[in-house]
């Protein structure tokens, strides 16, 4: 199997609000169902960042299902060519944690359609969702209202989506909009007051912290030691909480700090190429997997 190649094919996947999904994936031709993940991105991110395209090759080559999608609003184009441009910021600007969410729900319950599984070799009784850094609070809110998932990993997530100081959400809220630069492109992102009016009227839903402890399924976080994006005790902020109600899960919950690295692992858009610690995380994420 590890010599067979890995096929790789786009789609578009509607979501419940009727935009398109644009979303990628990566299997081996098997008689084996294979395992079924589902990749998140984080802010500013989108599903051909960095590093994400190889390590869902790895993940697929070693015997996986490999979904990655883009958000409806995250700001890139549909065509294929601006996939990875952020052409529609004012997408961008009315992008929501719940939209995030449904985005999500949307993928997960095309790939469970009993016709859509007749195509391809995967089990939809085995699925992992694996979130970056926001994403990685998208993916356990998902995990924690949504039975169907398995199996959880996150890299680098946060803790928590409220994130701003009380002065900047007064002027955010005076103004309707808050932008933030994008180093890479030197962009100006603009993010309307909507977010934050989104986690004012959720607070249940988007609760990360609260979510975490309602989730039984294996778990396992990893976060860079020099992440100054955001700092690994989010992480061991959702190990800690997780154990402390589910005692009984201590030996399904992992935690791995990866030493000398940060936020993406070393990686960076353009993928230039491995590092040590991106290999890391991916043997720990492959390890966690066949467990």
């Amino acid at each position: 199997m590890p010599d067979m190649p890995i096929k790789k094919i786009s789609i578009k996947i509607k979501n419940r609000h009727g935009d398109d999904l644009n979303t990628d994936l990566r299997y081996k031709d098997s008689n084996v169902k294979f395992p079924l993940v589902i990749l998140c991105h984080g802010f500013k991110g989108f599903k051909d960042w960095g590093c994400f395209p190889y390590m869902m090759d790895k993940l697929a080559e070693d015997g996986n299902f490999c979904v990655s999608f883009n958000y409806s609003y995250n700001g890139t184009g549909d065509k294929v060519d601006e996939q990875s441009d952020f052409t529609r910021l004012d997408l961008f600007a009315k992008n929501t944690f719940s939209r995030e969410l449904d985005d999500l729900g949307s993928v997960i319950d095309y790939f469970c359609d009993n016709k859509i599984a007749s195509e391809y070799d995967y089990d939809t009784g085995d699925i992992t969702l694996i979130g970056h850094s926001r994403g990685g609070g998208i993916a356990i809110l998902k995990t924690a209202e949504d039975k169907r998932i398995k199996k959880l990993i996150t890299l680098s997530t946060v803790n928590n989506f409220d994130r701003y100081s009380d002065a900047l959400k007064t002027k955010w809220k005076e103004a309707g909009f808050f932008e933030v630069m994008n180093s890479r492109t030197n962009q100006m992102m603009r993010m309307d007051y909507t977010l934050m009016e989104d986690l004012e009227n959720n607070p249940e839903r988007l609760d990360i912290k609260k979510a975490i402890t309602k989730i039984t399924v294996p778990v396992l976080f990893i976060h860079g030691e020099q992440d100054i994006t955001v700092d690994y005790s989010n992480s061991e902020d959702l190990y800690s909480r997780r154990n402390e109600v589910h005692p009984d899960l201590k030996d399904s919950t992992k935690l791995g700090i990866i030493k000398n690295t940060g936020h993406t692992f070393g990686a960076v858009h353009p993928f230039a190429g491995t590092t040590a610690a991106l290999d890391n995380v991916i043997k720990l994420i492959s390890g966690f997997l066949k467990n």
